[in-house]
């Protein structure tokens, strides 16, 4: 898949002389597009519901872009919750699937309407000493254990996963919450990360919808929807294959004929919860060339690091990068692509492939639109970027300024040591 840049060298000079870099930049008319298309991949079903996951882009502005195509919003945490409710997403809008929860969010979860997904079989009794009662609509988290396989192997090991409910809760804790006034019920399960294929979906729906039948079956509950997660992913390398999110739904639907229609559970809705597939490809980190270093490797150093862009660090990710201006030049130079923490890894790129690169050149980090802003942290006293929106007609919208010193120094509760930074 190629990876194209948002904007010309041009127009990143003319935003930077408003808006320093690194920032990070995110194309509206393609958000809209993706989000359109998931929508209609899954119009076959009228319950469908897409859940973004906040926790992967917690951005006001392009959260309610995506509310605009009927998508709710999965939170994870209770600020989540509030940003959320801030910005009018609440009730059955909400999915709130946490871990290792604490009461308080329990409860306002509970207050806003919220939709909540338990984590844990011991979460009944816990949520039903917080809220008095339990909600008429639960859903619970399924974790069968062992490895997760498709055809092209193993994807992922949910049995050294935190997360869900063993097979054999799934079918007590459905029961429990029955006996204890629950009416609606929904399954919950996320198997497998960042997947580049389209069987994803479709092997995991036919498993929770073959679950499904049988815990309606065996408990009596009124299974009304079954929620895939996400783990749909992206093609970070360019000469991966994006996704078919047309073909997922088609597959999903074929499943959904095999294993419910028959079991007369036509009319359960499916819900989803992607982050990256929503908004990964449509957020760019764009970054400056402020230093060169000849050493025992070639390296540039640029004006973000790892605090702006974690996933390199952290997991040794690929993010591909493209040199403003030379676009068409060859790739004919081999660089490690730094940022400035006093942490080894702080890499953007290793031994990469690049066009001749000069100090004062703008460079894309492609695929930062999802995960990226929204891991940063303040190691080394460093700050978080701006973001920015790329509108439709091609201007250029401010949707969250960059970070000061003054909000860097803000939770520190010593007065005399504030005045002194004279701020």
């Amino acid at each position: 898949m190629s990876k194209t840049p948002f904007i010309t060298k041009e127009k990143a000079e003319k935003i930077a002389r408003i808006y320093p870099t690194p920032f990070y930049l995110y194309d509206e008319s393609r958000i809209r597009e993706n989000a359109q298309a998931v929508k209609e991949a899954f119009s076959w079903n009228p319950g469908f519901k897409e859940y973004f996951a906040v926790k992967a882009t917690p951005n006001p502005r392009l959260i309610q872009i995506l509310h605009e195509y009927g998508c709710g919003c999965d939170c994870s945490s209770l600020t989540e919750l509030m940003l959320s409710n801030a910005i009018g997403i609440k009730g059955e809008d909400i999915m709130f699937s946490s871990n290792d929860t604490p009461a308080e969010e329990y409860a306002y979860a509970a207050r806003m309407g919220a939709i909540i997904n338990l984590d844990d079989i011991t979460h009944i009794d816990f949520v039903e000493e917080i809220l008095g009662r339990l909600p008429e609509t639960m859903s619970c988290r399924y974790n069968p254990g062992g490895v997760f396989k498709m055809s092209n192997g193993i994807m992922d090991n949910p049995g050294d996963s935190k997360y869900g409910f063993t097979t054999e809760q799934m079918f007590d804790g459905y029961g429990i919450l029955k006996d204890k006034g629950v009416k609606n019920f929904g399954i919950h399960a996320f198997l497998a990360s960042n997947t580049v294929s389209n069987e994803y979906y479709p092997i995991l729906a036919k498993e929770l919808f073959t679950l499904a039948v049988k815990l309606e079956k065996e408990t009596g509950a009124d299974i009304k929807f079954i929620n895939l997660s996400g783990g749909v992913g992206i093609p970070y390398m360019p000469d991966q294959e994006a996704n078919d999110i047309k073909a997922i739904g088609e597959g999903v639907h074929k499943v959904y004929d095999e294993v419910l229609v028959p079991a007369g559970m036509g009319d359960v809705a499916i819900y989803t919860e992607m982050g990256r597939f929503m908004m990964g490809p449509y957020g760019q980190l764009v970054t400056k060339a402020i230093h060169e270093k000849h050493t025992h490797k070639e390296y540039i150093g640029v004006d973000a690091c790892a605090v702006n862009l974690m996933r390199p660090a952290m997991y040794g990710a690929y993010h591909h990068i493209t040199v403003l201006g030379k676009e068409n030049a060859p790739c004919d130079h081999k660089y490690d692509v730094t940022g400035s923490l006093c942490e080894n890894n702080d890499k953007f790129a290793i031994d990469r492939m690049l066009p001749k690169i000069d100090k004062g050149d703008y460079l894309v980090i492609h695929d930062a639109g999802a995960h990226g802003h929204a891991m940063g942290y303040n190691y080394n006293g460093k700050l978080k970027s701006a973001e920015l929106l790329l509108r439709e007609d091609g201007s250029v919208e401010l949707i969250r300024r960059a970070e000061t010193p003054k909000d860097y120094f803000a939770t520190l509760d010593c007065l005399d040591f504030y005045d002194n930074l004279g701020l």
